[in-house]
């Protein structure tokens, strides 16, 4: 068995292809507005609490190369908090506010390359994986804000996008007019689909009306044709007892009552035919009447139905 494909020829593909981006677009839309509403809400939470808000999971965008080819410039890491210092080991990246001169509050990631202590607890000595000496000052446990668990490549780049009023055109609107302009078309093929429905049953109520139709006058042909067998019988049956009659009788009485016989049935015969004929004549003005008035319905059913249909379309033109 055959079976025909939802995405087969140009047609099939361009709507392959629609489907894709459309989803596409709503997957990154939801995406991008969990990673917004996330920025957004741990941003507020750490302005209300003085910046001391430190969430389990923290997003940074790279902006320097000194941990590249590991971490580039633009890539987005993630960093997760650690509750005990012991977890932390030498070659774990570690993002962690700096206490050095020269980065003095700024928010580093680099690598641990050797762990110590001093009077205020575990240390860190820190190096980038593209710098060519460690940083001068070790990164207190109390300064740690996580240890980096996944890295994102690019999505800073994104980021940078939507800070601007095109970026957002582009990343956001662009992808949602899609969606829109796709349903709206879905919707005119909708209607489409309905009209063409409609002219449908409206010709099948017109075929069956006619069939109809035509089974009546099959049914009254046939009615016609078994009175007139019928008919013929009757007559073929007299006229056996007529000859059985005759049979019977004598030559002279016979001869008279074979005159009377054929006269009285010459009479009826006669009658017969007018009758017949006054018959035919009734039956075909009965018919002429029903022609007639299954013709006025006929016109009135189809007057009815171009009123809807001019209707249909005055108020399709209205919208």
């Amino acid at each position: 068995m055959k079976v025909k494909s939802n995405y087969s020829g140009f047609n099939g593909i361009i709507k392959f292809l629609s489907t894709v981006i459309s989803w596409t677009a709503l997957v990154i839309l939801i995406l991008l507005s969990l990673f917004l509403a996330y920025y957004f809400i741990g941003n507020k939470i750490s302005e209300l609490n003085d910046g001391k808000f430190e969430p389990i999971i923290s997003l940074y965008t790279i902006v320097s190369p000194s941990m590249t080819p590991n971490i580039n410039v633009g890539d987005v890491i993630v960093s997760k908090k650690i509750n005990n210092p012991q977890k932390i080991k030498v070659g774990d990246v570690i993002t962690f506010i700096s206490t050095s001169s020269i980065s003095k509050g700024m928010i580093i990631t680099h690598r641990v390359v050797e762990i110590g202590e001093d009077e205020n607890g575990v240390t860190y000595k820190t190096k980038g994986d593209n710098n060519l000496s460690p940083d001068s000052s070790p990164a207190q446990y109390n300064n740690v804000i996580g240890k980096v668990v996944l890295r994102i490549p690019k999505l800073g780049k994104l980021q940078s996008l939507l800070a601007n009023k095109g970026g957002w055109f582009i990343v956001i609107l662009v992808p949602a007019l899609f969606i829109i302009i796709s349903d709206i078309l879905k919707i005119f093929k909708l209607v489409g689909v309905k009209n063409k429905i409609e002219k449908i049953d409206e010709s099948n109520k017109i075929e069956k009306q006619k069939q109809t139709e035509k089974e009546k006058e099959r049914k009254e042909e046939l009615i016609k044709r078994l009175a007139i067998e019928k008919e013929r019988l009757e007559k073929e049956k007299r006229k056996k007892e007529l000859l059985e009659k005759l049979k019977e009788e004598d030559p002279k009485t016979r001869e008279r009552k074979r005159e009377e016989e054929l006269i009285k049935r010459l009479k009826i015969e006669k009658e017969q035919e007018e009758r017949e004929k006054r018959k035919k004549e009734l039956f075909e003005r009965i018919k002429k009447e029903e022609e007639k008035h299954n013709m006025e319905l006929y016109q009135k059913n189809r007057n009815k139905v171009n009123k809807n249909k001019s209707k249909k379309k005055t108020s399709k033109n209205r919208r």
